[in-house]
């Protein structure tokens, strides 16, 4: 089955979603070659802020009905997946303990890709849009593959996500680093045989290199205020340099659940002079603030429930803008942020480490311009998005050409 005859449906938990600008990249590069994508959301937009590249992508969205709230329309939905899907009476059979609503929101699916001709299902994380895609793969009788990225493969979740029969059953997973592949093939064995590692990609012609700007700029943190970006270490890191006699700022972009905690570790600390939490910007903006700046900070930390970050779009953005970067080891960032060569990286939770990788940054300008240029060379080597995707066609093109087999019980 060739590209220019093959339609891929993209399955998203949320669409769009202001942090997940590798989701739109991807589609946009996939379009760009000239693939056919349509989209399914499965919950409601909850952002008021979108990014401005959002409006390039031309694939469809289909909002997927989320809540069932009669008997009949459920029944309504498994009569019609009887009648009309090849073989669904038998798939239907074969689900066992799975939650009404995705198994009704995975009908909903399946019965889009019959009706239009869509040959192939892929997920971003492999939590709910994952499960759904796998139910309505084996409805439809199509194929599904799946990118797991860091939250869905760490974090703590209170009922089991079914990692290991997704990966089973998948035509192919795909997840973001070595990491993260060396990981769960360790806790999944030969569940994980089909497992590829594939970097997210930037479309370098969007970020274009140039020389890091003057070391008096600001010090810069892009992210969700969440506990896994570690941003409570960065500004404790800013104390400890104003109390040795040495003032920065910093400016903090990103809105979440820990501003309110955040900014008063500012106040009590006495740096609402120093540091400022700003909230989201767009896409363009963040260019605009990482080439300014003096450096991009990344503190990331392992969280307490076990999340963590993967690998940072903001750190492939500096990289990619020539904006030195300085990030924690945490899960695949050693991978990008190679200490001392394409970057500097330090232990997580520790302020006086990154206090010392700050102030390196700050007093060796030549340092900050060769570890700009080898980032710059990494991102071009492994970050490219239209080779990236490539890969991920050609992954979606060798799961077409296969006859899906019959999938076991869902559970």
């Amino acid at each position: 089955m060739t590209q220019a005859n093959c339609r891929v449906g993209y399955v998203l938990k949320r669409y769009p979603r202001y942090s997940e600008t590798f989701v739109v990249t991807e589609i946009l590069a996939h379009e760009a070659a000239g693939l056919d994508v349509e989209i399914f959301a499965l919950r409601s937009v909850q952002e008021a802020h979108f990014q401005d590249i959002l409006g390039q992508v031309r694939a469809p969205v289909t909002r997927v009905p989320y809540r069932f709230s009669r008997p009949e329309m459920l029944w309504s939905l498994i009569c019609k997946a009887r009648d009309t899907l090849p073989g669904g009476w038998a798939a239907l059979a074969r689900i066992d303990d799975a939650k009404g609503r995705d198994v009704a929101q995975a009908i909903c699916v399946a019965l889009a890709c019959h009706e239009r001709g869509i040959d192939h299902l892929h997920a971003h994380f492999a939590t709910a849009a994952t499960t759904v895609a796998r139910l309505a793969a084996s409805l439809a009788g199509i194929s599904y593959s799946f990118t797991a990225h860091a939250k869905d493969i760490f974090y703590d979740y209170a009922e089991p996500v079914g990692l290991a029969a997704k990966l089973r059953d998948a035509s192919a997973a795909v997840t973001i680093s070595n990491y993260n592949l060396t990981y769960l093939r360790e806790r999944f064995g030969t569940d994980a045989n089909a497992l590829v590692r594939i970097y997210n990609g930037l479309d370098l012609e969007r970020f274009v290199w140039a020389r890091p700007a003057s070391v008096d700029g600001e010090i810069l943190a892009v992210g969700r205020l969440v506990e896994k970006k570690g941003f409570n270490i960065l500004i404790e890191a800013i104390r400890l340099m104003r109390n040795s006699g040495r003032e920065v700022t910093c400016r903090i972009v990103g809105a979440g659940v820990e501003q309110e905690r955040l900014a008063a570790q500012i106040s009590a600390a006495g740096l609402d002079d120093l540091i400022h939490l700003q909230g989201p910007l767009p896409q363009g903006e963040i260019i605009k603030a990482l080439r300014a700046a003096a450096m991009l900070v990344c503190p990331c930390v392992p969280g307490h429930d076990g999340n963590r970050d993967g690998l940072p779009t903001v750190l492939l953005e500096a990289m990619a803008l020539g904006t030195p970067c300085i990030a924690t080891d945490v899960t695949g960032i050693p991978e990008l942020v190679r200490d001392g060569e394409t970057g500097l990286c330090v232990p997580t939770r520790d302020p006086r480490a990154l206090v010392g990788a700050m102030a390196r940054l700050l007093d060796e300008p030549a340092l900050g311009q060769a570890l700009s240029r080898a980032g710059r060379a990494l991102i071009e080597r492994e970050f490219d998005i239209s080779r990236n995707a490539a890969r991920l066609r050609s992954i979606f093109a060798a799961a077409m050409a296969t006859p899906p087999v019959d999938q076991v019980e869902v559970g």
